[in-house]
């Protein structure tokens, strides 16, 4: 059976709205995007088995970013979404059409609670790590 390798290099948007988002590839160094739901015990009486059902989704995408704050970069890029009610990010494995080979992750309304301002250590290039939490995922394999 022949094996297939994927060397990761995403490309991530971020912004208010999909209308908005800026690719901000250049300056992010990983990506997690997980989505998992509820297990509710639907298990009856009389069964020997516990069932279990599908219940509320729950979303984190955690994006580990160079920081930059130049305009049009990281700081200038994300700032502005902290707090704000609605949020969109995509994440695609590789630049390219949608496709069932390269599909196209996307978080609409997700939340970003918090960001690191200012993460330094002497001698290191400085990193910021934000985790986009809640909202909508879907995935377009269609160009």
């Amino acid at each position: 059976m022949a094996a297939t390798t994927y060397l990761a290099n995403p490309v991530v948007t971020v912004g208010a709205s999909s209308g908005s988002a800026t690719d901000i590839s250049d300056q992010c160094i990983a990506a997690v995007f997980t989505q998992n739901y509820d297990q509710l015990d639907a298990t009856a009486f009389g069964q020997t088995n516990r069932t279990y059902v599908k219940g509320l989704s729950d979303v984190s995408l955690t994006l580990t970013f160079l920081t930059s704050y130049a305009s049009s970069e990281t700081y200038a890029i994300l700032q502005p979404l902290v707090g704000a009610a609605a949020t969109y990010v995509s994440v695609q494995p590789t630049s390219g059409a949608d496709s069932a080979t390269n599909p196209k992750f996307e978080l609409n309304n997700g939340f970003l609670a918090s960001m690191d301002y200012i993460n330094a250590s002497l001698g290191e290039l400085s990193q910021l790590q934000v985790v986009f939490t809640g909202g909508t995922v879907s995935i377009d394999t269609s160009a």
